[in-house]
């Protein structure tokens, strides 16, 4: 599930050839961004403005940034990248594909968004981020980000000696449980449908973890609309004050088709691109970084990528840079270090 942030001041899409568009404004997407920027190259980001971890109140586990709520730490990033020339554009990407290559063999990519204007650039960085694809159960996405949480290092401290209930997704989950057992002595493994193995359920019972095999029905929130349980198939409540949910994940495809960028299943995680070193992919001038093929990399985890996919779009841009001042030179034109 995604979450709209408020829209914020965007930049004029920039006119002619930019060297790199970034399609996602969350941290893997804002710091490529400013690694180009700062390498003075000519760089838009676009922004839908729905970052997963927009239901989230703050951003934990990073240093430094530790408590700082996701809307301020993006705030700051978009304009760290103004600071050096980047541009952050509020709109939605609905195509982006490959375009005719330059006079000197130079790639190039049409990116268009959803009121018809749009940007060509020599090289792309995916970091569109993913979706959280939770269980069909009533009341429950309503919480989702406070009371239903998914990580135990973004969520786990807040939640702390709280009466925990996991509502288990696949096989997933039972890790999970082991993880949440070691905030809180009260923990309830909700099998939902899914498979508990006979180890499994020893194992728990050593840790003890109650284990309740009947279905869940709804979300029961109290009177002031807090969680306060689920109901099962047989019409008992059993009282929680959080569920964790270990959701499948899907990479944000939308609009992207037209790259032809591979993607991969991922064993207990859901589907995102396929990437290699510093992000690079099948598809050449196309780099992805962050929740888009890592799923479960965290903020800081996710900026680090897109400041390594930065650097090596960086990197192979001063090549193709090179190799057209050598065709000018060879032509009886030479051509400046940049372009």
């Amino acid at each position: 599930m995604a979450v709209a942030t408020p829209p914020y001041a965007s930049d004029a899409l920039a006119e002619g050839t930019v060297d790199a568009v970034v399609i996602g404004g969350g941290a893997a997407g804002l710091n490529g961004a400013l690694i180009l920027a700062r390498s003075r190259r000519s760089v838009v980001v676009i922004d839908s403005g729905s970052p997963r971890n927009a239901p989230a109140e703050a951003v934990h586990g990073l240093i430094a940034l530790d408590g700082t709520p996701p809307p301020e730490i993006l705030r700051r990033g978009r304009e760290q990248v103004r600071q050096y020339g980047g541009r952050v554009v509020f709109g939605e990407v609905v195509s982006a594909e490959s375009a005719a290559p330059s006079a000197d063999g130079d790639l190039r990519f049409t990116v268009t968004l959803g009121d018809g204007r749009s940007i060509t650039a020599r090289r792309i960085l995916v970091a569109t981020g993913l979706t959280d694809v939770l269980p069909q159960v009533p009341g429950l996405a309503e919480h989702w980000g406070h009371s239903v949480v998914h990580c135990p290092y973004c969520h786990g401290w807040e939640v702390r000696d709280e009466p925990i209930g996991i509502l288990a997704t696949g096989p997933a989950s039972i890790g999970h449980a082991y993880l949440f057992r070691q905030l809180t002595e009260d923990l309830t493994y909700f099998t939902h449908g899914t498979d508990l193995d006979e180890d499994s359920r020893a194992r728990f019972a050593a840790r003890g973890i109650r284990v309740i095999d009947t279905p869940v029905t709804e979300v029961v929130n109290d009177e002031d609309s807090a969680l306060a349980g689920v109901r099962l198939a047989d019409g008992q409540v059993v009282a929680r004050r959080v569920l964790a949910v270990a959701a499948p994940m899907q990479a944000r495809t939308q609009g992207l088709e037209g790259l032809g960028l591979p993607v991969q299943d991922l064993p207990n995680t859901g589907r995102g691109f396929a990437s290699g070193t510093a992000g690079t992919t099948e598809v050449p001038g196309v780099w992805v970084a962050g929740n888009a093929t890592d799923l479960v990399a965290q903020v800081g985890a996710s900026a680090a990528a897109g400041a390594l996919a930065g650097a090596d779009i960086n990197r192979m841009l001063a090549t193709a840079d090179t190799d057209a001042a050598l065709q000018g030179i060879a032509g009886g034109s030479p051509q400046g270090a940049t372009r």
